[in-house]
């Protein structure tokens, strides 16, 4: 889940503005909508944000949380100000220069957004033709639930759920990941820090996310090598993965240290 999609019509003035939790509700509706049951979920900064609410809420519909640069706490007021800054100028303006600038900085490393001596890469040149193509009051209303966002963090005690968590060293919300991991169970989560990367590691290095992702998954029977045993419960079993294979070497990224025990059953 991330920002509005593309070519989603715009929204009515007449609308109210839905706030954060409404937001999570919906994820509910939309479920309902198609029949599913439980589901796996995977969100991106804000998306990330809703996502984790959403399993607070309704913690029998989510098998797992896959969070890329997660939002976990209330905004800071210098965030809500910046925010409150960018929602002024797109309601007034639409989606003009300056506010693609913000977003990009928000979701790219300087490495890929380019200077005056290295050009931008192709990844935030389509990036700013996909924020073009974005409707602006879309956007307007979904910057004002985030910037009214509430703290998560004592919900997040109670999570049950297998909880993988990537997040670029330069995104601007590392922190927030660090503290995020800081309070999950440390039998059912997992935290992979993305060297020289943005808050879309999705987008920016995709790649190292592969062997991650792919022992995350071994627990819910999706892959799993016959040689292997690992506990469904287990978010990165330290029995399923080579030392070699988690190395920056081979995936450019590192791991912050991970507690990884395989939990007995109840």
């Amino acid at each position: 889940m991330r920002v509005p999609q593309l070519g989603a019509a715009p929204i009515s003035t007449d609308v109210p503005v839905l706030s954060a939790d409404e937001l999570a509700d919906q994820v509910a509706d939309v479920l309902d909508f198609f029949g599913l049951g439980a589901v796996m979920c995977l969100g991106v900064t804000a998306g990330a944000y809703i996502l984790t609410l959403f399993a607070t809420k309704y913690r029998e519909r989510v098998l797992g949380l896959i969070l890329v640069s997660p939002l976990c706490k209330a905004p800071s007021w210098t965030e809500w100000l910046y925010n409150k800054v960018m929602s002024n100028f797109l309601y007034f303006y639409g989606m003009r220069s300056f506010i693609k600038e913000c977003l990009l900085q928000r979701y790219f490393s300087k490495e890929v957004r380019g200077s005056s001596q290295v050009p931008e890469s192709d990844i935030v040149q389509a990036c700013r033709t996909l924020l073009d193509e974005k409707q602006s009051t879309n956007v307007w209303r979904f910057l004002q639930a985030i910037n009214g966002r509430h703290d998560l963090t004592e919900a997040l005690k109670k999570l049950r759920c297998r909880t993988l968590i990537f997040v670029g060293e330069n995104s601007p919300f590392h922190s927030e990941a660090l503290s995020m991991m800081s309070k999950l169970d440390g039998r059912y989560s997992a935290l992979v820090e993305v060297q020289a990367c943005g808050s879309v590691v999705t987008e920016e290095q995709p790649h190292a996310m592969l062997i991650p992702l792919e022992y995350f998954l071994m627990g819910y029977g999706l892959y799993r090598p016959c040689q292997f045993s690992c506990s469904p419960r287990s978010p990165l079993s330290p029995s399923c993965i080579s030392p070699e294979l988690l190395s920056p070497e081979s995936m450019g990224v590192k791991l912050k240290p991970i507690k990884t025990r395989i939990s007995l059953e109840v």
